[in-house]
């Protein structure tokens, strides 16, 4: 897999990342600064798009639809389930979040209800349908290099 980071930009930020009820689901408080490539698919859009615009030691926050994070809930992805897919020693009950493994690695998967011969599975991203907010520091922005994409996909 070649990835061209040439006029790219390495940025790391520290960030908070909350629901439209300002519940936070993600944040960087007490942890490394998020690092990443911007423009090869490392980021939602919308964040994104804001951190490209945003200044090295520049604050900001961010508004983000749907459309621009991880998409409206596709109806689709909500699938009857044969209890038999499951392991018999699971303790299935709605709200379980569970790996599925597909063809392209593990998704998370959350039970929406139980019936007697099969399990309604949500296959959307958790965040699916959501409106989020992010609050976030540039921390560094520079000019990407390729040692700093191997790091950040674990090659040495």
């Amino acid at each position: 897999m070649d990835i061209d980071i040439n006029g790219k930009d390495f940025v790391k930020i520290h960030y908070t990342g909350a629901l439209g009820d300002g519940a936070v689901f993600d944040s960087s408080e007490g942890k490394e600064p998020l690092a990443f490539i911007l423009d090869i698919g490392m980021l939602i859009p919308g964040l994104e798009k804001s951190v490209k615009e945003a200044k090295k030691g520049e604050e900001k926050s961010v508004t983000i639809p749907p459309a621009e994070a991880y998409g409206e809930v596709d109806e689709k992805a909500i699938q009857d389930v044969p209890k038999t897919q499951f392991p018999e020693d699971l303790d299935l009950e709605e709200g379980l979040q569970l790996q599925a493994q597909t063809q392209q690695g593990p998704i998370p998967v959350v039970v929406k209800e139980i019936k007697p011969e099969t399990v309604v599975v949500d296959f959307n991203h958790p965040l699916a349908g959501k409106e989020l907010k992010f609050d976030y520091e540039v921390v560094e922005k520079r000019p990407a290099t390729e040692e700093d994409l191997n790091n950040l996909l674990g090659k040495k």
